[in-house]
């Protein structure tokens, strides 16, 4: 079974930035505020849209995916919404 990126493909278009905790949680973080929370818990590698364009930030996702451990997992996350689930836990070969 492979993973679907379309989900991820598609949220990375409106999103702020990506954040990721060098492990296994992955983020597309969809407004301003989510951008400043993540900046405050200290993630790093985070990438703005002022930085990457969608098609970069897709890529860099991507990698970030196939490089982390087995328990990973991309999720958007918005301030008024929460969290949604683009690939979850388990969702690979």
């Amino acid at each position: 079974m492979s993973v679907n990126f379309g989900l991820v493909e598609e949220r990375v278009q409106e999103a702020k930035a990506i954040a990721f905790d060098n492990c296994h949680k992955i983020y597309l973080l969809m407004d301003d505020e989510q951008v400043e929370k993540m900046r405050e818990y200290e993630y790093d590698p985070l990438v703005t849209s002022e930085e990457a364009d969608p098609y970069i930030m897709f890529e860099m996702l991507k990698n970030w995916y196939h490089d982390s451990c087995g328990l990973r997992f991309i999720q958007a996350v918005s301030t008024e919404t929460g969290f949604e689930e683009l690939i979850g836990q388990g969702e690979y070969n």
